[in-house]
């Protein structure tokens, strides 16, 4: 079954998409468009797992006043690179209410939650640039039997690239500037 792109979407504004246009979509746009490399990414509806991760992260991390948590809401981090990250850490006081994109040195912490669609993108294009925008700290979460594995890293800004800094089965505790306990059993989301 194929279906037919829209009219505004192909074949794109000469040079490709910039971060800036993404705010002026047409209304008929999917709810969730990411901007990698100038191209536009449409992401596949979630899956439970995905949804219930989410949900997990958002309301586990406890960020000191400064921070806040935040969910699928774009990182502009230049002019043809604007991802959404699952989940972000940011500083409260870049967060808006009319406001659609964070800066990378708002963004404490980046968690994307791997689906079947975005694997290759989470595990390796995402990474390197967030890390090339500076941002400190990156959690990717795949799924193991049914439940949440969450791969830590931590930016080491001499080369910019992230370190591995634990997986984490069944209980994530670590230090991101303030310590981070979290019970990664999903069935407690559900009761």
């Amino acid at each position: 079954m194929t279906m037919a792109l829209p009219e505004w979407f192909y074949p794109g504004p000469p040079g490709g998409w910039t971060a800036d246009m993404l705010d002026h979509l047409p209304p008929d746009a999917p709810r969730h468009v990411e901007l990698i490399d100038g191209s536009l990414i449409m992401t596949s509806p979630q899956t439970g797992f995905h949804m219930l991760a989410l949900r997990l992260f958002e309301h586990s991390l406890r960020p000191p006043k400064g921070l806040m948590a935040v969910r699928e809401m774009t990182v502009t981090l230049g002019m043809r690179q604007r991802p959404e990250p699952d989940v972000l850490l940011v500083k409260r006081a870049a967060f808006s209410t009319k406001g659609t994109s964070f800066k990378p040195e708002d963004v404490h912490l980046v968690i994307e939650v791997v689906s079947e669609e975005s694997r290759e993108r989470d595990r390796a294009t995402k990474p390197i640039k967030y890390s090339n925008a500076g941002i400190r700290y990156f959690w990717r979460v795949e799924q193991e039997d049914g439940q949440p594995v969450a791969y830590t890293f931590e930016l080491e800004p001499s080369v910019k690239v992230y370190v591995p800094t634990g997986i984490h089965r069944k209980r994530l505790q670590t230090y991101i500037g303030f310590d981070v306990d979290i019970d990664l059993d999903l069935d407690r989301i559900t009761d």
